[in-house]
């Protein structure tokens, strides 16, 4: 199971992150701050990453 990341933890990764158990979900951008969850003791998994394409291809 994905390690669950603390609010204002900054997101490792661009994409979904969903609050298990939770229909809560929020798009992150890396090294941006995750965003405050509903309730307090809760985290976010990543459910969705970012598909970069790369440049100049």
């Amino acid at each position: 199971m994905a390690k669950s990341l603390k609010p204002g933890t900054p997101a490792p990764k661009s994409g979904q992150y969903k609050v298990p158990g939770t229909k809560t979900e929020v798009t992150a951008v890396k090294g941006k701050p995750l965003p405050p969850t509903p309730k307090a003791g809760q985290g976010y998994t990543l459910v969705d990453p970012t598909k970069h394409k790369p440049k100049g291809k």
